[in-house]
């Protein structure tokens, strides 16, 4: 994990505007606002309930600060509007007013039963800690909780790990960040970090444990990510199912070569994830940008096909936005290129905690919802006043960014103009080049659209060529002084390279949009 804050916070109510622009100097923050809120949302959207008109329905969870548990919020419209139902608190220590339930949450929902918990069981999972008598951290309890009434009551299930120390001490032991799914035989698994192994090289390391009774109690510690040299912290996983019944976890590499970049593990049964000392696949752009910190992986279903594996993080690197403010996904199972877009909520940045682990959901419609937590402008560098946003946008799993191509004589720039608040810059021939290596699903005859503006001379129109042969545009004027150029023509099934070449004067580009070809389009 990042090493957390400890904050003071009230609640406040707001609501912000929505853009349709990332900007390139972010400045403001665009959502609907919850609730005051420090980071970690987790939300669930219910489709097992046995109660009439639950399933549908939508709970959210994060941290705050203080003593008073974990909020949490419904909604009935497809999270358009949000209500407080209660909070959720340590019931473990109860009697002991130095424990609280209050960080890194995870809601979840049984699609299937586990030992005696019925299908449409909710589960939270989170971090209990203990203060001394001074009110200084000194112990964690990863616990389990259980809902059986669609969220207005819980109950204490079990407890998955428990730690110690402050995360400011050396010698903290400290677990941190559960994340729990049910495995296909029944059984429930809880992936974490633990700073349990410090004298064994390992700063941190990511593990899981099982449970075959409904998580009353869980086997022994394996381990899933580990780096020796007793610097590198793989911390903060988050797990989903792929659509082949696999398991894709994403995880953050705080202090690894290049710091808090986001790695990719993948897994055929959610128990057995490779080598331990492998880090995995890498999230990383063909121009190299990378998320970085705090990540959240979600498969989404897209048109019909296979799907993306989309990933969220606190920051970038690489090239890529710092504050945050992109989606990275890819259509080819999590391995090979990604692509940016636009996050829905384009949030601020100004400490650690904005975006501190996020949600993303599908909607019908080829739409997406998302939450997050950003910080506000008047005191950006506070995480007591961030705030908990979400918002909805077109999902755009067709559109592949300039800046995120393969870059030859190009530049990366930022403009709020552009589709995600930035594009790159192409030399004139014969040295500019950008190259895009797509996948589609199917072959046939594809409509491309190119949105490119020239920078005071002409000719500058690129030139598309796709798989080496050249395709003929026709161009029109668009907005903010852009032009738009469609062609059509063949992509076979699979991989293909697309690529724009300089023409007589410099350019700048946009993004490349590549659409099914309709009948006489």
């Amino acid at each position: 994990m990042m090493r957390p804050l400890l904050l003071g916070l009230s609640v406040a109510f707001g609501h912000a505007g929505v853009a349709s622009h990332a900007a390139s100097a972010p400045s403001a923050m665009c959502g609907e606002v919850v609730a005051d809120g420090v980071g970690y949302v987790s939300v669930v959207r219910l489709a097992h309930q046995s109660e009439t008109g639950a399933s549908g329905r939508m709970l959210m969870t994060f941290e705050r600060d203080g003593m008073g548990g974990l909020p949490l919020y419904e909604s009935r419209d497809q999270g358009a509007c949000w209500r407080f139902v209660a909070n959720v608190t340590d019931q473990a220590h109860a009697s002991d007013a130095r424990w609280q339930l209050r960080w890194q949450p995870h809601l979840s929902e049984l699609s299937k039963a586990s030992a005696d918990l019925q299908a449409g069981t909710l589960l939270l999972a989170a971090n209990a800690t203990g203060n001394d008598a001074q009110g200084r951290l000194v112990a964690e309890d990863l616990q389990l909780y259980v809902s059986t009434d669609a969220g207005r009551s819980w109950r204490y299930r079990g407890s998955i790990v428990k730690g110690g120390g402050n995360p400011g001490d050396k010698d903290n032991h400290g677990v941190w960040e559960p994340n729990i799914h049910r495995l296909d035989d029944g059984r429930l698994v809880a992936y974490y970090s633990s700073e349990g192994h410090k004298e064994a090289g390992y700063n941190q390391l990511l593990a899981h444990k099982v449970s075959a009774d409904g998580g009353r109690s869980w086997g022994e510690e394996t381990v899933d990510v580990a780096i020796s040299g007793g610097v590198e912290r793989p911390g903060m996983a988050v797990v989903d199912r792929l659509p082949d019944g696999s398991y894709v976890m994403s995880y953050e590499d705080i202090d690894g070569p290049r710091n808090g970049q986001v790695y990719l593990k993948f897994s055929t049964d959610g128990m057995h994830w490779g080598d331990p000392h492998d880090r995995g696949t890498p999230v990383q752009t063909p121009a190299g940008a990378w998320p970085a910190a705090s990540p959240f992986v979600r498969w989404l279903p897209w048109r019909g096909g296979h799907g993306v594996v989309a990933v969220l993080a606190e920051r970038a690197g690489g090239d890529g936005d710092p504050s945050g403010r992109s989606l990275y996904w890819n259509n080819t199972g999590g391995r090979g290129p990604w692509w940016e877009a636009a996050a829905p909520v384009q949030k601020l940045t100004g400490n650690i905690h904005a975006g501190w682990t996020q949600a993303l959901l599908d909607m019908p419609g080829d739409l997406l919802w998302h939450a997050t937590t950003s910080s506000i402008a008047a005191a950006p560098a506070d995480a007591g006043r961030n705030v908990v946003m979400h918002a909805g946008a077109p999902a755009r799993f067709d559109r592949y960014e300039a800046e995120d191509a393969a870059r030859q004589w190009a530049v990366r720039i930022g403009d709020p103009t552009a589709s995600n608040g930035a594009k790159a810059r192409m030399a004139s021939a014969p040295g500019g080049r950008l190259s895009f290596p797509v996948h589609v699903e199917a072959g046939g005859m594809y409509r491309a659209t190119v949105r490119w503006q020239d920078l005071g001379f002409r000719p500058a129109l690129p030139v598309l060529r796709v798989n080496g042969t050249g395709w003929k545009t026709t161009d029109r004027p668009d907005r903010d002084g852009w032009h738009v150029a469609t062609a059509s023509g063949g992509l076979r099934k699979g991989d293909n390279t697309v690529v724009l070449e300089g023409a007589r004067h410099a350019a700048d580009v946009d993004y490349v949009q590549l659409d099914p070809a309709t009948p006489g389009g």
